[in-house]
């Protein structure tokens, strides 16, 4: 039985059973951890391009 594309209904019915089982309480807090990792995920990923930035700009010596 191979698995088809989830709808908007199909997603709904999930999200009802993941907060009857976990509750709103556990949701909401895995929610914002997640936002939070997502976040510092894009600040690494931007401090990591300036990185690369100022190596090129190092090794390629002085431009005058």
């Amino acid at each position: 039985m191979p698995l088809r594309n989830f709808g908007l209904p199909e997603l709904i019915i999930i999200l009802v059973i993941v907060l009857l089982v976990f509750g709103v309480g556990r949701v909401s807090k895995v929610g914002k951890e997640l936002g939070t990792a997502i976040s510092e995920f894009r600040t690494g990923l931007k401090s990591g391009m300036k990185d690369d930035d100022t190596e090129d700009e190092d090794e390629s010596g002085p431009t005058e």
